[in-house]
């Protein structure tokens, strides 16, 4: 609830901003694009591009939850009576995770209502839908946690998020089909997890992708229970928070 609070009492920055930041991206490349077709998934680019958009916000905001909550308190000095509460390792972690995913869903919600007047955009797999987005949501979610407790200034995390998450996210196919890509390239981006996230999240919607959800689940699966995994362990540990 204290997370969860925290992000909605600057909702104009937390959720307003990023679902207007996706928009425009919409805009521009409705405009750039028109009513082109994505090569060798005959789906309208406006319709394969607004999932995308959706969740790289979501793995954003996500990410930006935790870590810009663990940095604040690391630099107030208030992270030290956190550890020192009545509460586990396992339930401080789960808390951050799930308020990250909170407002994950909170922003996505926000979005696909600007968009749903302007798209014919239908939700094929509501499962996939809810499955990749919660799993997509928690793994950012745990990224920002640990990011945070490893940089010890805003410029640290400024360089993780600028160097790692961002070029992984826009380049798991946000704005294009991988199967346009050369044979190397996507060889390559399948060992970009977010590259699963983002389009077993379009499958939900449109029923194509570039790969078979139903074998993406054990790779996201895994990925989002090794993130719970080593947040719990570090935070047990109290590692770089004890400094």
């Amino acid at each position: 609830m204290r997370e969860t609070r925290r992000f909605l009492n600057v909702n104009m920055q937390t959720i307003v901003a990023p679902a207007l930041t996706a928009v425009m991206y919409l805009i521009v490349f409705r405009y750039a694009m028109g009513d082109r077709e994505v090569p060798g998934l005959d789906v309208a680019y406006f319709d394969f591009l607004i999932p995308g958009l959706v969740m790289m916000a979501m793995l954003q905001n996500a990410f930006a939850n935790t870590s810009s909550s663990i940095m604040v308190g690391k630099l107030m000095n208030v992270q030290i009576f956190l550890m020192m509460a009545p509460l586990s390792a396992l339930e401080i972690t789960l808390a951050f995770l799930a308020a990250a995913v909170t407002r994950a869903m909170i922003v996505a919600v926000v979005l696909l209502l600007i968009l749903a007047p302007f798209t014919n955009i239908h939700i094929e797999h509501l499962w996939m839908i809810l499955f990749y987005g919660v799993a997509g949501s928690i793994i950012m979610g745990g990224l920002g946690l640990i990011g945070g407790m490893w940089a010890k200034t805003f410029d640290d995390m400024a360089l993780l998020n600028n160097f790692i998450i961002m070029p992984l996210t826009f380049l798991s196919g946000v704005f294009y089909s991988v199967k346009q890509l050369p044979e190397a390239w996507q060889t390559a981006n399948h060992f970009n997890p977010f590259f699963y996230l983002i389009d077993g999240f379009r499958h939900g919607f449109l029923n194509v992708g570039d790969t078979d959800p139903s074998q993406a689940i054990i790779v996201v699966s895994f990925a989002t229970l090794s993130t719970i995994f080593a947040c719990w362990y570090l935070w047990r540990s109290g590692w770089k928070l004890k400094e």
